[in-house]
């Protein structure tokens, strides 16, 4: 972890809505598509079909369900650092409701100038692709749970899908409208 000090700069980052168009970049977004659906069970339950696909395939890797449980950060949200995962794509569905945020970078090695914030509806999910830097989850609410789908691979690979980068010399200050 990079010590923040005085000299510190801050950019500040406002969030855009989130759409197919301005996320393509990074990932898909995962939401109920009437174009992308058909009824099943006797006409009873509709179906929103293959939104999105998993890619965990890379070095023997498997898909995997998870539960995040995420908290609110103060705000305005510092944002330092970036994460990304080279092996695999990472899905982030809300099970409430309600809005949330995506902070996106598409630089190589990530600046805060280099940072895109996207604001989520609760009924929108992304899924990122694999080596896209990413914030940690964001989200708004005093507790808010995600469906997750990412990869788990052999044992000895953990670090070899997680790679962090803090920024040198400053962050932005994401501002909620």
């Amino acid at each position: 972890m990079t010590s923040k000090s005085p000299e510190t700069t801050l950019i500040d980052l406002r969030p855009e809505p989130l759409t197919k168009e301005a996320f393509a970049p990074f990932g898909q977004i995962i939401e109920a598509d009437h174009d992308k659906s058909y009824l099943i069970n006797e006409g009873t339950t509709r179906r929103f079909h293959d939104l999105a696909q998993a890619d965990v395939s890379d070095r023997e890797g498997e898909a995997i369900f998870s539960i995040f449980r995420g908290t609110p950060r103060p705000l305005p949200i510092a944002i330092y650092m970036m994460e990304r995962h080279p092996l695999g794509s990472q899905a982030f569905v809300p099970m409430q409701p309600a809005p949330w945020l995506i902070v996106v970078c598409e630089d190589e090695n990530p600046t805060a100038t280099g940072c895109r914030a996207f604001l989520a509806s609760g009924v929108q999910g992304i899924q990122y692709h694999k080596n896209v830097w990413h914030h940690p989850l964001l989200v708004l609410e005093p507790t808010q749970d995600f469906l997750i789908v990412d990869r788990k691979g052999p044992a000895d690979e953990g670090a070899a899908n997680l790679e962090e980068r803090w920024f040198e010399g400053g962050g932005a200050l994401l501002k909620i409208p």
